[in-house]
C-alpha cells in the first residue's frame, strides 16, 4: 500500500499506555457478545479469554515499529472515512465517523472488558473499533499472511460492522440473539461478518477509484487472508476436524467470495448476504 504520508485519522484514541491493572475478561457479557467479541478470528465468550496482560514494556526498537504501525492504522481509517463519506453521501444520507481505540494487552469497552486475544472487534454500544496492534503481527507469524494491506482488510471489516450498526442490522441482530437457538444463530453471524466482508471489498473498490493508496499485489494479500481466516480453515487448525453447525464468521471461500464481490462491483445493492439462498440453507 502507498500509505505513508497521507492524512491520518483524528478519530483515533490510544490507550496503548494505559492497560489497567489486572484486566480480566469475563462479565460484561452482553447481548450480542459472542458476535461482538473476537469478530474477525472466529468469535466466542469473553469470559473465556484469558486475561493476557503482560506489562512488559517495549524496547525502543519494538516501540518504533508499534507507532510505524499505529500511523498505518491511522491513514487506514482515514481512507474508510474518506470512502464511506462518499457512499453515504451518493445515497443522500451522512456517515457518523466512528472511533478507533488503540490498545495493549487489555481495554474496557462498552461492550465489557477485552484483552489481545479478543483479536479485533467493534463495539456497537460505543460505536468504537478496538485494535490491539500485536495482531498485525499474528496475522504474519500465526497465518502466514504477507504484506500490509491484510490489516487494511481487518480495519475496513471492522469499519464494516460499524456501517451495519448504522444501518440497523446491529439492533436486529440483538434482537434474533434474544430468540435463536445457538445454531440457528450462527448462521445469521455468517450473514453479518460475510456482508462485513463485503463492505471491507467495497472500500477497496472506493479507495483504488478515489485515490491511488491501493497498489498491485494488494487485492490478493486481502484475498490470501481472507482464505487463512475462514472457520473452516481455523477449525481444521485448532482441533483437525470441520463442524459447520459452530461457523460464526464464513469458510474461506465465502470470505473471499464476499471481499471480491465488493471489490468488483463497488455497488452496496450487491451486498444484502441475508437475501443470498446459499447461505439461508447452511
Amino acid at each position: 500500500m502507498l500509505w505513508r504520508g497521507r492524512r491520518e485519522s483524528g478519530n483515533v484514541s490510544d490507550r496503548r499506555g494505559f492497560s489497567g491493572p489486572g484486566i480480566a475478561v469475563g462479565g460484561g457479557a452482553i447481548g450480542l457478545i459472542v458476535y461482538l467479541i473476537n469478530m474477525f478470528l472466529g468469535g466466542g465468550d469473553p469470559g473465556q479469554i484469558p486475561n493476557l496482560q503482560s506489562n512488559r514494556e517495549l524496547t525502543p526498537t519494538e516501540q518504533a515499529a508499534d507507532d510505524e504501525r499505529a500511523s498505518f492504522v491511522k491513514v487506514v481509517l482515514a481512507e474508510t472515512e474518506d470512502v464511506w463519506n462518499e457512499v453515504f453521501r451518493e445515497k443522500g444520507s451522512n456517515y457518523s465517523e466512528p472511533t478507533l481505540v488503540l490498545f495493549r494487552d487489555g481495554v474496557q469497552s462498552a461492550c465489557g472488558n477485552a484483552s489481545a486475544a479478543s483479536g479485533p472487534f467493534y463495539c456497537p454500544a460505543d460505536r468504537q473499533v478496538y485494535i490491539d496492534l500485536s495482531f498485525y503481527e499474528e496475522l504474519q507469524n500465526r497465518f502466514h499472511v504477507s504484506g500490509d494491506f491484510p490489516m487494511a482488510y481487518v480495519i475496513a471489516h471492522e469499519v464494516g460492522h460499524h456501517v451495519q450498526n448504522l444501518m440497523g442490522v446491529s439492533a436486529k441482530m440483538q434482537e434474533l440473539h434474544q430468540q435463536l437457538s445457538e445454531r440457528e444463530y450462527n448462521r445469521y453471524s455468517v450473514m453479518v461478518e460475510l456482508q462485513a466482508d463485503f463492505y471491507a471489498g467495497l472500500w477497496a473498490h472506493y479507495a483504488h477509484r478515489m485515490d491511488t493508496i491501493i497498489e498491485e499485489g494488494d487485492i490478493q494479500e486481502a484475498l490470501d487472508a481472507a482464505n487463512a481466516i475462514g472457520d473452516d480453515m481455523l477449525q481444521k487448525r485448532s482441533q483437525g476436524r470441520i463442524v459447520p453447525d459452530a461457523f460464526t464468521h464464513g469458510t474461506s471461500a465465502q470470505r473471499m467470495y464476499w471481499f471480491k464481490k465488493g471489490w468488483t462491483t463497488g455497488d452496496m445493492r450487491q451486498g444484502n448476504t441475508f437475501d443470498d439462498p446459499s447461505l439461508a440453507s447452511n
